[in-house]
């Protein structure tokens, strides 16, 4: 993808998604791919806990992270008629964090998106993605 306007046509798709795939890498160097919810604003992204049950304390992807904080994380739009399919990918450096003004910067984010998150506790932690390459399939130019 190329040009600073297919570059804001990428972001405003991505950034209208409502789920998009977290890819991280293990430490042994096996993906691993989960479904996330997410907030955008400009080339920062943000990804929270929320109170559902979740399998153990410690989340794989935010270890992931620990030892690896590239990232990506891909939407798409799927459709039977193929001339209106297109995907979104945003490449990033990943942190996990506890940082209150992080933590809150992000909540208030993700409510915004979801009316579900102004009723589900959700982090800290947090995931803070600094967006360092957006890709996209067709050019949204």
């Amino acid at each position: 993808m190329t040009g600073e306007s297919t570059a804001i046509g990428a972001r405003g798709r991505f950034a209208a998604a409502r789920v998009a795939v977290l890819s991280t890498v293990a430490p042994a160097g096996q993906p691993h791919l989960v479904p996330v919810t997410f907030a955008l604003t400009g080339d920062t992204l943000w990804s929270a806990t929320d109170g559902k049950p979740k399998r153990g304390g410690h989340l794989r992807r935010h270890r992931n992270i620990a030892g690896e904080p590239r990232v990506s994380l891909l939407v798409q739009h799927w459709d039977e008629e193929w001339s209106r399919l297109w995907w979104v990918r945003a490449d990033g450096l990943a942190t996990v964090t506890d940082e209150p003004a992080t933590v809150a910067r992000a909540v208030a984010a993700l409510s915004a998106k979801y009316e579900q998150y102004q009723h589900v506790a959700l982090g800290p932690p947090v995931i803070e993605v600094r967006v360092t390459g957006w890709r996209s399939w067709p050019d949204p130019a």
